[in-house]
């Protein structure tokens, strides 16, 4: 076991050892440990004073921002109010200064009065009652030794709980499943009590001792909580479900909720009446002394029994569970299930959870109801993903001058109220979202944020560019109104419209830019400049180029007021050299006309030969950038819509990098704004065109192994590539299947993969032409 020992960030302290109910599916009393009978009833005032001690040290040395200590028992309540007002005194005192302490007590609720609530009310400790549904379920096992209900008095405890004096102490509710009891009725028992929580819970089970199974149906237990989870949808989801919640999250790329499922690493520790130190009592239900570890309070430290082969064997995520878990495609969502229920004699845990047929179940069938409500719109729709992509940029700029805090000076806040002028205006509020949908707007926006993150100062062009993009959008609009603008280097740059020279080199100042309905005026010490909409390049005036739509080849200059054109050839913007390669320096008129024509006929070829491709890619690429050397197409720090472009003039090599650039960009843009897998590196994948490389190459990479979001990325951008060049299939099929096979993929994932594969189902290239058919075009490729 390697790494270091995860820190326990929760407690469950043991304050009472005995019980005043007889549940005969009690893991503590009616399960394979007995270690109860030798346990002190109450813990000692001592082993209350050493728990916080040892809690604070551990806390203080492991910097944690936050601890829990769960009262527990047997029934805590029986320790009565003086000595559980002792333990609350105690471990506030001891945590003070050092960690925010979280205090929580899970009841069955039978002693529960004001007194208790009072105290819980004063030290801000949570409550959970456990209840297993309507009286029929509930007294199926929670009664009295006598045999007598519990459930009247279970319910005045909740009631009293539910009070608004106390309700903010209310924690939820615990239910233990037991498939003869009738989910519906169950699940609308605990609704109707409008808790905060709901907490299903399996039945404590292994291999030796395994769970009823009354119709031997395997996946009984998924098949009632999927009962119960359709009705929970059927009533709109009243209330929070925790094991819901975790498998839902999971399947969307996020963290587990609870213990039992997931790979998350086990922080948790438990203390005996007698201060023994053990681990989660759940194991109890394996065998006699599988919680012991040997370990007190009084000698012992709490990184000791971090260290104990057993709480780190719960710590390795899913190098802890089995092989036959490992290669599951469900494992991130159920993580082999809860360590106590994979028990097998003689051989331990390693094994799949004695549920493991009921966990797949629940989690396909959970992923079967709501994959169409929880994918992402952005993976199939491309008018969703670009609304995504500017909700992102708009996001991050608000999080910038929430992080800035008055650190950008005048010049940010002047620009950032003339921002909100221009927003009140409609034709301003859609210039401004043109302006910030340039693809550099973001390589702007990450560099300020990460000097703010790095605590470097950020002035100078960071806060300039906003007064800039300001300016640019009040330009398209035609909006009266006057922005200051930096001016450096004699130079002012309006991002989307070009380069204004005001100066000579090494002046620095500041213009008004001020929109008119024939373009704008620039005015400073020296003068006003006029630059008229659409006028082409003069000593003062360098506009952003585009491609005309009237022809192959032709360059013009940005209109000004109105839409960005659909490929800008901007060779001006100071953000965009944020490519692999340097981006080249302005182009000559001649050169920018050779490069377009190049251009032209390489999108004419991908038109021809995989229209659909094309289409999409033209409605989404909107900016250029000459490169000097590197790969043909470069996807660098930017927003979606730019590539970096060095090819030659090669048409057919152009297009291939073309399409491989679009379909880089069009995945990163998908990965920033939906989650399409989790876990990334915890599996290794082989691709299955490594085999048609050459023999030498294939003997020295015979071994590669690569992440899933290689094999992802790398798929996604040959099944577009295999749209103009047939040949790039070879072996997407099966890498599709690994995909939807693999444990990494989540529901957008699962999207993509749909989509995928659609997009190649009869394919030869959508016009049944291959647009590759030389040794130059295969070679650029590669």
């Amino acid at each position: 076991m390697t790494g270091p020992a995860v820190p326990f960030r929760e407690i469950v302290l043991k304050v009472h050892s005995r019980c005043d109910l007889a549940c005969d599916h009690c893991y503590v009393y009616e399960h394979a440990d007995q270690s109860w009978r030798t346990r002190p009833k109450t813990l000692s005032d001592h082993v209350v004073s050493r728990t916080a001690q040892r809690l604070a040290e551990h806390a203080r040395t492991h910097a944690l921002p936050s601890v829990t200590v769960i009262l527990h028992g047997g029934e805590p309540l029986l320790a009565g109010p003086a000595r559980l007002r002792r333990v609350c005194e105690e471990f506030t005192s001891a945590l003070a200064g050092i960690a925010e302490l979280d205090l929580r007590i899970h009841t069955n609720g039978l002693q529960l009065s004001p007194r208790y609530l009072d105290l819980f009310d004063e030290f801000d400790v949570k409550v959970g009652i456990s209840l297993d549904g309507d009286r029929a379920a509930n007294d199926r096992h929670r009664r009295y030794a006598d045999g007598r209900s519990s459930h009247p008095l279970v319910l005045k405890a909740v009631e009293l709980l539910r009070q608004d004096r106390y309700r903010h102490l209310d924690l939820g509710l615990l239910c233990t499943v037991d498939i003869a009891n009738d989910p519906v009725a169950v699940l609308d028992a605990l609704t109707g009590l409008e808790p905060p929580l709901i907490d299903f819970l399996l039945p404590h089970a292994t291999w030796d001792e395994p769970p009823p199974r009354p119709d031997g149906s395997p996946t009984a237990y998924a098949e009632w909580l999927l009962t119960v989870f359709d009705r929970w949808q059927e009533q709109g989801r009243p209330v929070p479900v925790r094991l819901f919640a975790s498998v839902l999250s999971t399947l969307s790329g996020g963290p587990s909720l609870t213990e039992s499922l997931g790979l998350a690493p086990t922080d948790l520790v438990v203390v005996e009446t007698d201060g023994q130190l053990e681990q989660v009592d759940s194991l109890k239900s394996a065998y006699e002394g599988a919680a012991a570890t040997g370990f007190d309070v009084f000698t012992h430290s709490f990184d000791e029994v971090a260290a104990h082969p057993g709480v780190r064997a719960r710590q390795l995520g899913l190098a802890g569970v089995s092989e036959t878990c490992r290669r599951c495609p469900v494992v991130r969502s159920c993580g082999g299930g809860l360590y106590t229920h994979r028990y097998r004699s003689p051989g331990g845990f390693d094994n799949p959870s004695v549920y493991c047929a009921d966990l797949a179940a629940l989690i396909r069938g959970i992923e079967d109801r709501t994959a169409a409500a929880t994918e992402s719109p952005a993976v199939r729709d491309p008018d969703e993903l670009l609304a995504a992509q500017q909700d992102l940029t708009r996001t991050l700029l608000a999080v910038l001058h929430d992080s800035l805090d008055g650190g950008g000076g005048e010049t940010w806040e002047t620009a950032w109220a003339l921002a909100a002028e221009v927003e009140g205006d409609p034709a301003g509020q859609a210039a401004l979202d043109v302006v910030l949908a340039h693809p550099y707007t973001r390589t702007w926006l990450l560099d300020a944020l990460e000097a703010v993150r790095a605590g470097r100062p950020v002035e100078g062009p960071p806060v300039e560019r906003l007064a800039a993009s300001v300016a640019a959008a009040a330009v398209h609009a035609g909006l009266d109104l006057a922005v200051p603008v930096a001016q450096r280097d004699g130079r002012l740059f309006l991002p989307t419209l070009g380069e204004v020279r005001v100066g000579g080199a090494g002046e620095a100042g500041t213009a008004l830019v001020r929109g008119d309905g024939e373009g704008f005026t620039v005015h400073t010490g020296g003068g006003v400049l006029h630059i008229a909409r659409g006028e082409g390049g003069s000593p003062h005036w360098s506009p952003v180029r585009h491609l005309a739509a009237g022809g192959p080849g032709a360059v013009r200059a940005a209109d000004g007021p109105g839409p960005v054109p659909t490929l800008v050839l901007d060779d001006l913007d100071p953000y965009r050299s944020c490519f692999g390669a340097p981006a080249a320096q302005r182009l000559s008129p001649s050169a920018a006309d050779a490069w377009s024509a190049s251009l032209a006929a390489a999108w004419e070829l991908l038109a021809e030969t995989a229209p659909e491709q094309a289409a999409e890619a033209a409605a989404v690429l909107t900016t250029l950038t000459p490169l000097d050397g590197g790969a043909p197409a470069q996807v660098g720090r930017h927003g979606y819509g730019a590539l970096g472009i060095a090819a030659g003039e090669d048409p057919h090599a152009l297009a291939t990098a073309l399409l491989r650039g679009f379909r880089r960009t069009k995945l990163r843009a998908l990965a920033e704004v939906t989650d399409l897998y989790a876990s990334d590196g915890s599996w290794d994948h082989r691709m299955p065109w490594q085999e048609e490389r050459g023999e030498q190459e294939e003997q020295e990479e015979r071994e590669e192994f690569v992440p899933f979001s290689r094999l992802l990325s790398e798929t996604y951008e040959r099944v577009g590539l295999g749209l103009f060049a047939p040949r790039f299939l070879a072996g997407v099929p099966q890498a599709l299947d690994m995909i939807e096979e693999a444990a990494e993929t989540t529901v957008d994932g699962k999207q993509l993969l749909a989509v995928m594969r659609k997009e190649i189902n009869g394919t030869h290239g959508t016009s049944g032409r291959n647009g590759c058919t030389t040794d130059v075009e295969r070679a650029a490729m590669r």
